[in-house]
């Protein structure tokens, strides 16, 4: 089934019939998961994310349950994006020592013994603002120097957040992927060390670490989930930029429920949809797509797939969607002006596209097939993650207050 007219959401279901968890089960086990959460709860101010229900506004759609792990909180980055790349270098330095897992923790990562025996290294990663700022931070807290490249259209706040954190930022006349090349050339050229995000032939490893460290927020939602007395999320909806994420999110639940997984939904930007257009090509192969990548979800504004994170989506997910920017705009508004006795959620564009994205399909007649193909019914308890909070004061203000990119008229809400 799909629907591709170039209105509203655009969507695919996965044509792949049967799905295979192996891989999934390999990368982002409950074991894995475990050992990311022991190393980031030493990191001093850690602390559980909150999950966030909003019964009311599930309520007004129709469904069970809403329910969002609000990263905007974490670790005062206002990302989970640290939790990859911190997981990253602890697996990293880790390696380089030969230490096994019990001999190694945060403390002695940041001790002056460590230090002494890797000698200052230089880390490097192209970013769009995020992860970049996730791995200057890390790389100060170790003692180690940081490389960021940024393409041309990053903002001046997501710069500066980076270089706040002590690191070089350097600015690539191009988008996004054409930073990943750069920083790959530089680095193999000054002897750098690449912690990305993305994966690429003959760097798979660390992009990998990186994914398994997301899964610390995952044990987290497990365990507040719990505590709701909810055994899972009927449908998880994850946000896909090169997929990392998405294939963290989607690779641990069907880990954790390989017999009765969740219902895997995919979400990316109209403008930047490389997961997307992959599934459509159905040749079982990672597309990319080119252009400028013009998307108020500059998180997700990747033309690159990772192959790693689209072996776990293809073989995994069910449904893939891509939506205009206006969808994203929607959901930073509806986070910002909850209905009441509904928490209120500070979210960036990218952190709120799956908000827009659920409440769209589940208001808009348009997208009945959709909602049908999704099987959510007032049985449905869904989870969504905040990856950002306001990372682009201006760009935020410009949406909640001035109304940026908004709703066409034909779309407006009547419930």
């Amino acid at each position: 089934m799909i629907k591709n007219d170039g209105k509203g959401i655009n969507w695919i279901v996965n044509p792949k019939s049967v799905h295979d968890y192996k891989k999934a089960d390999e990368l982002f086990n409950i074991e894995t998961a475990r050992l990311a959460r022991k190393f980031h709860s030493q990191i001093p101010g850690y602390n559980i994310t909150s999950l966030r229900a909003l019964p009311n506004l599930a309520n007004m759609m129709g469904i069970e349950g809403v329910f969002v792990k609000d990263e905007s909180q974490r670790l005062a980055l206002n990302s989970f994006k640290v939790m990859g790349g911190s997981f990253a270098l602890f697996r990293f330095i880790q390696k380089r020592l030969g230490l096994a897992d019990n001999e190694m923790n945060y403390n002695y990562l940041v001790s002056q013994e460590c230090h002494d025996k890797l000698g200052t290294l230089t880390f490097a990663s192209a970013t769009d603002g995020n992860h970049g700022r996730g791995i200057a931070w890390a790389a100060r807290k170790l003692g180690h120097n940081c490389v960021i490249y940024v393409h041309k259209d990053t903002s001046k706040a997501r710069i500066d957040a980076i270089r706040s954190y002590g690191a070089v930022v350097k600015i690539v006349n191009g988008n996004y992927d054409d930073a990943v090349r750069k920083v790959a050339e530089d680095a193999k050229e000054f002897g750098w060390y690449i912690i990305s995000d993305t994966s690429w032939p003959g760097y798979t490893e660390i992009p990998t670490w990186i994914m398994q460290g997301y899964t610390t927020m995952l044990v987290e939602t497990q365990e507040q989930l719990s505590g709701m007395g909810i055994y899972r999320p009927t449908h998880v909806f994850v946000q896909a930029g090169v997929g990392a994420l998405a294939a963290s999110v989607i690779g641990f639940y069907a880990s954790l429920f390989k017999d009765n997984p969740p219902i895997f939904c995919v979400v990316e930007p109209d403008k930047a949809p490389c997961i997307y257009e992959s599934v459509k090509a159905n040749d079982g192969k990672p597309h990319n797509v080119t252009g400028d990548l013009d998307t108020i979800m500059a998180g997700l504004a990747c033309g690159d797939p990772s192959p790693i994170a689209w072996d776990i989506l293809h073989s995994c997910a069910d449904v893939f969607i891509k939506v205009p920017d206006y969808i994203a705009a929607r959901g930073m508004r509806m986070y910002s002006c909850p209905l009441h006795g509904d928490p209120f959620i500070i979210s960036g564009e990218s952190g709120a596209v799956t908000m827009g994205a659920l409440y769209t399909i589940l208001t808009e007649e348009d997208n009945s097939d959709l909602k049908e193909a999704l099987k959510l019914d007032k049985d449905s308890k869904v989870l969504l993650v905040n990856t950002e909070g306001n990372t682009d004061p201006v760009h935020f203000r410009q949406i909640i207050w001035d109304g940026r990119n908004p709703v066409p008229k034909e779309y407006w809400t009547n419930l």
